[in-house]
């Protein structure tokens, strides 16, 4: 399937990993896509802000929502004028996030999340898994006493607020998969041999679980609206 997107909808998938991380969330959701899908230079996506679905409201109905994650790094370390070239204002988010739930709001929440975090009880494994780690721990130090001085992460990585890097892996939702899925049936309704931006958002208008209906009625749409305005778009464009 994902050989048929182009390059702004694979853009997309890529971003919306890249918001999720940023977030401190440790999964790929349907707002996460919305968020990337609202960034892009493509009409549908300028049709969406055009219906008040800008980057910015999203990011804040994500945050008032669910919050941030552990490690959230929603303004530092990036690089500013990177994410203006995907619609991600910085200061307007900030400013719309602060406004709504007061000037300590952002670092308030991220440190709850790694209270919240720290507090949380860890399951006590069997004893023959505790076995195991004790002689798995016991190597590991006779190891590290015969190995080199380990290196510093590289710059580039993306870091918890401990210092931790933390590029692994990061899941889609079923909800999201379904949404990139679904994309592709827009794509063959609209005798389309490529899967591009204009699908992906036009799943999202028919979206009825998660997020993502929601933060659309709170931009001041409906997405039946929003569906025939991209749809008008997308035929005029061709």
């Amino acid at each position: 399937m994902f050989e048929r997107f182009t390059p702004d909808a694979r853009t997309v998938v890529v971003h919306a990993q890249e918001h999720a991380r940023r977030l401190g969330h440790r999964y790929i959701g349907g707002e996460h896509i919305l968020l990337a899908a609202a960034s892009t230079s493509q009409p549908a996506s300028a049709v969406m802000r055009d219906h008040g679905v800008t980057p910015e409201l999203v990011e804040e109905e994500i945050v008032r929502r669910v919050g941030l994650g552990a490690g959230a790094s929603l303004f530092g370390g990036l690089d500013r004028d990177a994410l203006a070239t995907i619609g991600i204002d910085l200061d307007a988010v900030r400013a719309r996030i602060e406004a709504s739930f007061g000037p300590q709001a952002l670092s308030n929440a991220a440190q709850a999340a790694h209270r919240d975090l720290r507090r949380r009880p860890r399951p006590r494994a069997p004893r023959l898994v505790r076995t195991w780690r004790r002689r798995r721990r016991a190597r590991r130090g006779m190891a590290m006493a015969h190995a080199p001085a380990p290196r510093p992460p590289e710059a580039t990585g993306h870091y918890h607020a401990a210092g931790v890097v933390s590029s692994g892996h990061i899941p889609f939702t079923p909800a999201s998969k379904k949404i990139l899925e679904l994309a592709a049936r827009e794509a063959d309704a609209l005798d389309d041999a490529h899967i591009g931006v204009e699908h992906i958002a036009l799943v999202l208008t028919t979206v009825a679980s998660g997020l993502v209906a929601p933060i659309l009625s709170a931009a001041g749409t409906s997405a039946p609206v929003l569906r025939a305005a991209i749809l008008d778009r997308y035929r005029q464009a061709s």
